[in-house]
């Protein structure tokens, strides 16, 4: 009686070897090699995991496809829901294709899903109400359905924040060029509520909202239009901006790019409100804390950002529960949750860097940024994913940037600038310059404990002649804030340089 072999990693476990009629006992075990040494090839190349280099999936690649996508191909957002990692990729201005909606599976592959829309995206919230998360124009259910959100899918979406009043069944949506909606989270109905551009009082210029952020009875909203007429002093387009559900108020006419917070409660110090943007002179750190918005300075670690399209979405986010991460001007920083005493310290630099990252999150263990790397001008546009630890970071670049609170600023006499950032960096010095006829005496206050608590640290006086002095702080000399006031009026500047 003729018997058939049958080899158990067949996963089908349907016969995968029968021996020809009439076939010698060699023949047939060297065909029986082949077929054994056939199943290991193939099972090798089902189980092979991606290839990965440094927390890089060269698979994990989002690209503008056709000879029409001549912009660019980043990763707007990234967020953890219905056991993916979800992703939106962006063109600019609309202008591209094959990009879209992306789901990351633990097996480290990646689908573009079906229902996605190739656009501009970069927002990103999750509606715990509805059971929803949201991405781009797309609204995923907790069991990875998608559905979109068809009259918003040809704008450029920035941000989706909360409903001031009516949180469990609407949400509000922001478009780079200033458009505000409110969208229902079950119908998906959307409803125009403002142009920022009017509202906001931004003229001859080009609006580029980046981010928004609701809590504390307000929307905070931030356009960072910036060019050289911004540099120049010719022009102020760039807006901080809040509405109570009443009236928008301009809190700041300078570029914003990054709004973010800490939904903590009262043990916290308050639910405090991140706004970041910058100067020609330097970063700027906006905080709401204890009903009041207070403003610090940071140095810029590249002036690679010193323009609204070189920006694309510096973020504030939760890194880990309970730790926030802050990217702003080519520096990574640790943004504390804590606002006792209604002040904010311990804002800790952690690297430099020239990488572009429209937004980053933890998922199954990894720390993920996205990235905006490859645009027209470089060959096919596309962008890819950085999986790896969060501590990582420290290894990117060390801490090192330049800045100030005046760039040949008029300041009349008292007047005492903005807290400046010292802390994290190694070797420190100070320019002062003025154009007095007089001699004008700098005065250096360092705030050491970070709640307000200002200590004289010098008085250097710059005569009339030079008009300029620098001054080297001691190596391990640190303090959380520097400030500088002066005794007369004079244009002034006073410039940090940390390294």
């Amino acid at each position: 009686m003729k018997q058939h072999t049958t080899f158990p990693f067949s996963k089908q476990h349907k016969p995968i070897f029968i021996p020809p009629k009439h076939c010698s006992y060699p023949v047939m075990i060297t065909l029986l090699m082949v077929v054994i040494c056939a199943g290991w090839a193939e099972n090798a190349d089902a189980e092979r995991p991606p290839i990965q280099v440094n927390g890089v999936f060269p698979n994990l690649t989002v690209m503008a496809k056709g000879l029409g996508s001549d912009s660019e191909a980043g990763i707007g957002a990234l967020i953890p829901w219905a056991e993916k990692l979800w992703a939106v990729g962006y063109v600019a201005h609309i202008r591209g294709e094959g990009l879209g909606l992306y789901e990351i599976s633990e097996d480290m592959t990646m689908r573009r899903h079906p229902a996605s829309v190739t656009g501009t995206f970069a927002n990103r919230m999750v509606h715990w109400p509805s059971g929803q998360a949201f991405i781009g124009p797309h609204a995923i259910d907790a069991d990875g359905n998608v559905r979109k959100i068809e009259s918003l899918k040809n704008y450029r979406l920035t941000a989706t924040v909360s409903h001031l009043t009516d949180p469990n069944n609407k949400v509000y949506f922001l478009g780079m060029e200033g458009r505000f909606w409110e969208v229902d989270v079950k119908s998906l109905e959307s409803k125009p509520l403002f142009d920022l551009v009017k509202e906001l009082e931004i003229k001859d210029a080009k609006a580029h909202f980046k981010g928004a952020y609701s809590a504390n009875g307000r929307v905070v909203v931030a356009n960072n239009t910036y060019d050289e007429k911004e540099f120049l002093g010719q022009r102020d387009a760039g807006r901080l901006a809040e509405w109570d559900g009443r009236k928008w108020t301009i809190i700041e006419r300078n570029p914003f790019v990054g709004v973010g917070g800490s939904a903590s409660g009262d043990s916290y110090g308050g639910h405090t409100i991140y706004a970041t943007g910058w100067t020609k002179s330097s970063v700027v750190l906006r905080v709401f804390v204890k009903g009041e918005w207070q403003r610090y300075l940071l140095p810029k670690a590249s002036h690679t950002w010193d323009h609204a399209w070189n920006t694309e979405w510096m973020r504030i986010r939760h890194a880990v529960t309970e730790r926030l991460l802050m990217d702003v001007h080519g520096m990574f920083y640790e943004l504390p949750a804590l606002s006792y005493e209604g002040r904010i310290w311990g804002i800790r630099p952690i690297c430099s860097h020239l990488r572009v990252v429209p937004d980053f999150c933890h998922w199954r263990g990894m720390f993920v940024m996205a990235s905006d790397q490859i645009d027209h001008d470089q060959g096919q546009p596309q962008s890819g994913l950085w999986f790896g630890n969060i501590d990582d970071l420290w290894s990117m670049g060390k801490p090192a940037g330049w800045g100030g609170p005046w760039w040949e600023t008029p300041v009349k006499a008292g007047t005492v600038s903005d807290p400046f950032l010292m802390t994290g960096f190694d070797k420190k010095v100070v320019h002062l310059a003025h154009d007095s006829d007089r001699i004008i005496n700098f005065k250096i206050e360092v705030d050491f404990l970070g709640n307000g608590t200002w200590k004289l640290y010098h008085t250097i006086p710059v005569s009339s002649g030079a008009g300029y002095v620098h001054h080297e702080f001691e190596d391990g000399f640190s303090a959380h804030w520097v400030r500088v006031g002066v005794d007369k009026d004079c244009t002034a500047t006073v410039y940090f340089m940390y390294n």
